[in-house]
């Protein structure tokens, strides 16, 4: 049972390593390349992929009373796959009849078998990027990054996390105590890792697997059997996830039943069932606050890792690099069309301009640098549409368009020619304004006039203590303000990222070096992936037994 532990046992331990160093390091390479994947995979995995549409996708085994799945491409043509689902009764009850064989396996067992899933998922980015691609509307190359590789990296980190907090103290040891004359007490004492129950998944519509991989795999590793529930619009990257899954705890001798697909449709959703079942003792969601603020009201019986919306700045009070700047911040804004959690949405300007390498710069000179960035990437088509992709929510367009009421507009949104698309709208308010009081999802952008730099760094960092951040910027030139805002934007519980420019983004979030969300302010209470995303997922239980003397 132990056979894949020990073939990825060098894995494990350069990822281990990479853990607590917290440089750079990936096994799973992002770049879609021939000479890595293969001369073929790029052609195999579309023909895998077209295979899919209009078919029935096999789960051997799984538990099925209908089919279901209308997923719907943002690129335009319907997927057609029917997918096995099953009433949450019926889920509920295989994964509890898997739980003791997964838990008994011990940890070995369970991270030689993530470490497999893991190493033929990636074997099968091609596929999954395609996937990603036609469920959420990321251009391809962003699809097999964040889809693929991006999203593995992510889930041996939380594997690794939890080997290490598994292995942290030993099995069994003897205890002795001094009698003085009198022979010592002896015992021997043993702990058993006892999980905590059935985990339940919650997948989002953007980043169904870069999202969903970290909590899937922390529960499988540490024993827990995972109930993956996707969202309806973003089901194959997650059902292709579980079918390798469950093919390579087949062949380690576990349970399949120990990770399962939850499939529902909208007007008949199942999550609230699952969720609140009394079996159900781990809940990883992603998704907006009204729904986690549900969890949290009625999921009572389970432990909630939750990543929530909220509002990512942006404060510029002074700019080392203003061209460079402004083309960093372009990226930013459209990337993905804004539709990701750490894209920034607040950008905070000194209403009397700022110090610049090119002279000082009025604020609206400064907008006209974003915006005039923004046109200059997007101008070739073709290049557009691999950095903006395609909306993956009809919702965010009807959002887009009520956002255009919102303020002075600096920059308007069109449509870009492929798919459901729409590049980044930015608009001019006053600092106060309700429009930027919240989280605007999608390619909206406010520019928020301040009464200085100082005012600026407190707005921002103040709006990312009360409505939650998982990013913020500052550009600034300024030590002793640089300084202050390192102090205020931590006490928010924001990542903050200084001066960035040139293939380094705010929006990105490495594996075994970033901590990904704080857990610190309302966008989230657990970081992926810190001791803490693991530890809770199972407790120590002992017996000992007295040794005669």
């Amino acid at each position: 049972m132990t056979a894949f532990f020990d073939h990825h046992r060098p894995t494990l331990e350069a990822a281990r390593e990479a853990l607590f160093a917290r440089g750079f390091w990936s096994i799973y390479p992002e770049v879609p390349s021939g000479r890595i994947y293969g001369e073929t995979a790029k052609a195999e995995g579309e023909s895998a992929f077209a295979a899919l549409l209009g078919q029935p996708f096999t789960l051997p085994g799984h538990p099925e009373d209908r089919r279901l799945g209308a997923e719907l491409s943002p690129f335009g043509p319907e997927l057609g796959i029917a997918y096995p689902a099953a009433d949450p009764a019926r889920l509920l009850d295989a994964s509890q009849a898997a739980a003791p064989a997964l838990a008994d396996a011990g940890p070995e067992a369970r991270v030689g078998a993530c470490l497999e899933i893991l190493a033929r998922l990636n074997r099968l980015s091609f596929l999954i990027a395609n996937a990603t691609m036609h469920t959420t509307g990321q251009a391809f190359a962003m699809a097999f990054q964040a889809g693929g590789p991006h999203a593995q990296d992510r889930g041996l980190e939380a594997v690794v996390m939890a080997w290490d907090e598994m292995t942290r103290f030993p099995a069994a040891a003897r205890w002795e105590k001094p009698q003085g004359k009198a022979a010592p007490i002896v015992m021997d004492k043993h702990w058993t890792l006892v999980p905590a129950g059935i985990a339940l998944t919650i997948g989002c519509n953007t980043f169904p697997t870069w999202n969903s991989y970290p909590g899937i795999f922390a529960s499988l590793a540490t024993g827990n059997p995972v109930i993956v529930k996707p969202h309806p619009a973003a089901i194959l990257p997650l059902a292709l996830t579980v079918r390798i899954a469950r093919e390579v705890l087949a062949e380690v001798g576990l349970p399949a039943d120990a990770i399962l697909l939850a499939v529902d449709a909208p007007g008949a959703e199942i999550t609230k069932t699952l969720a609140t079942d009394q079996a159900v003792r781990l809940i990883d969601y992603t998704g907006s606050n009204a729904f986690g603020d549900w969890l949290r009201a009625h999921a009572r019986q389970a432990q909630i890792f939750a990543e929530e919306a909220g509002v990512n700045t942006v404060t510029i009070a002074a700019s080392p690099d203003f061209a460079a700047m402004c083309d960093n911040l372009a990226f930013s804004l459209a990337l993905y069309s804004g539709q990701m959690c750490t894209a920034p949405q607040n950008i905070y300007v000194p209403k009397g301009g700022i110090e610049t390498d090119q002279g000082r710069k009025s604020l609206d000179e400064v907008s006209r640098g974003i915006a005039d960035a923004i046109d200059r990437l997007l101008a070739d088509p073709a290049r557009a549409a691999g950095v903006a992709g395609a909306i993956a929510n009809s919702a965010t367009l009807a959002r887009l368009a009520e956002a255009r009421k919102a303020g002075r507009i600096l920059r308007d949104s069109a449509p870009l020619p492929e798919g459901r698309s729409a590049t980044p709208l930015l608009l001019a308010v006053e600092a106060g304004d309700p429009a930027a009081a919240g989280e605007c999802f999608g390619p909206v952008a406010f520019v928020v006039a301040c009464e200085d730099a100082d005012d600026a760094i407190a707005r921002a960092a103040a709006i990312s203590a009360q409505k939650g951040a998982i990013t913020a910027a500052l550009y600034d030139t300024d030590e002793d303000r640089i300084a202050r805002a390192i102090r205020a934007f931590a006490r928010a519980g924001a990542n903050l990222s200084i001066n960035l420019t040139g293939n380094i983004y705010v929006n990105q979030s490495a594996a075994f070096s970033d901590f990904h969300v704080t857990g610190a302010n309302p966008a989230g209470n657990a970081s992926l992936t810190d001791t803490a995303f693991v530890a809770t997922r199972f407790r120590r239980v002992m017996w000992r037994r007295q040794v005669a003397a």
